[in-house]
């Protein structure tokens, strides 16, 4: 990135769902578990999670700041691990229960 001279770089995730209000507090339920890992993650610096009532949806973003990219990857797959154990499918779900997603990560410039 221009201008940027440090050798590591913060990384924010940013996730935005539309979720139908029917399915709500199901939908939470599992952000909530999902970012309790995320918190003993090596890397993990803070999270948030918005809300905007919509009509008969809710806009829900969850933002989680990492330290550097390199964060990431063993968070990813200590998620995936929890989620086995759950046996829950996150893409399954959104499927099932008429939620859209728009997932990245950015930087800060």
């Amino acid at each position: 990135m221009p201008g940027n001279t440090s050798k590591s770089q913060r990384i924010y995730r940013v996730d935005r769902f539309a979720v139908p209000i029917s399915v709500r507090a199901e939908f939470l339920d599992r952000v909530r578990q999902t970012h309790e890992v995320l918190r003993t993650q090596p890397g993990f610096l803070q999270d948030m999670l918005l809300e905007q009532a919509a009509g008969n949806e809710h806009h829900i973003v969850t933002i989680v700041e990492w330290e550097d990219a390199a964060a990431l990857a063993p968070a990813k797959v200590n998620v995936q691990a929890m989620q086995r154990k759950m046996n829950f499918d996150p893409q399954e779900f959104l499927a099932q229960n008429g939620i859209k997603a728009e997932i990245g990560n950015y930087l800060s410039i």
